[in-house]
């Protein structure tokens, strides 16, 4: 009975998992004034998520890899 109840919730953990519902895919491609939104790590001292939507040249000022991080972080492309 344990072995079952063990397997049930490793069965729910991987279906709730964030990676496991969506392919680790490159950013879409996009004009130069494309815009691609993105979540940053929270401010200290609050819990909101912040999303920031720039182009790929602002993020690479940034140090963000817009193909490397978009799986994990990306969350809409605007243009």
């Amino acid at each position: 009975m344990r072995r079952t109840q063990w397997i049930v919730l490793l069965g729910l953990a991987g279906i709730a998992s964030p990676t496991a519902a969506r392919p680790a895919m490159p950013a879409p491609p996009g004009t130069p004034t494309t815009r691609y939104c993105m979540r940053i790590e929270a401010v200290t001292g609050t819990r909101l998520e912040t999303v920031k939507c720039w182009t790929r040249d602002e993020w690479a000022e940034q140090g963000v890899d817009v193909d490397k991080d978009w799986p994990k972080e990306g969350v809409a492309v605007i243009g």
